[in-house]
């Protein structure tokens, strides 16, 4: 067991680290402390917190490449299903809790509100990348599941036009989550990689020291 929590202790962190926030929002809903209104408390926690799991999961990559950390790799998988859940919650709040299952009233809504259309656009984008997280599904697919996954940063572009047309007024939280998804995408170019490794490839200058002993 020891040796078992050694060996996977960052998963295990990650696993507690992104059940936090639903335990919060669990433990806020039953003690009333939810704001005065908490369907949007709830919708903005959970939606909010989708979003930066699934920066979070779009972070591993460079950290696997440019760092020795190599087994964030295996982060990667329960991010991205932490962010799924997250967002099916944030739009079961929606669906349920804000608008009772009336689907009319809901079709109006989206007809209405252009952030929900996207909204929902990128949940729909999230399921095939749910269903196909597994090593399975990596194997049938084969390099059409690295093509299929690359989605997930058109997803958290679509997300952060989502929460700023929600927000409408301050969007200054919003672009900075957009930011960093840039600087995430910039850093998967090939150009990038490849200065990267030239960097590593240089020979380091020598050390003044052993010259002189």
């Amino acid at each position: 067991m020891l040796n078992q929590l050694k060996r996977h202790w960052l998963r295990y962190l990650v696993h507690i680290g992104c059940l936090v926030p639903f335990g919060l929002l669990i433990i806020d809903y039953l003690n009333d402390q939810l704001t005065v209104n908490p369907i949007q408390a709830a919708t903005l926690r959970t939606g909010k917190t989708a979003l930066i799991i699934l920066v979070l999961s779009l972070v591993c990559t460079p950290i696997k490449t440019f760092t020795p950390f190599k087994q964030v790799t295996a982060l990667r998988r329960p991010l991205g299903l932490y962010a799924f859940f997250y967002v099916c919650l944030h739009l079961l709040i929606f669906v349920a809790w804000d608008y009772g299952f009336d689907w009319e009233f809901i079709g109006e809504a989206i007809g209405e509100k252009r952030y929900i259309i996207v909204g929902l656009i990128a949940w729909l984008l999230l399921i095939p990348l749910a269903i196909t997280s597994t090593k399975g599904w990596m194997r049938r697919l084969g390099k059409r599941w690295r093509l299929l996954h690359r989605l997930v940063y058109l997803i958290a572009g679509l997300a952060v036009l989502h929460y700023v047309w929600l927000v409408k007024a301050d969007v200054r939280e919003p672009l900075l989550y957009g930011l960093a998804i840039v600087i995430l995408l910039l850093l998967r170019l090939p150009a990038f990689r490849r200065w990267q490794q030239r960097q590593h490839k240089q020979p380091k200058p020598l050390d003044r020291s052993t010259e002189t002993s």
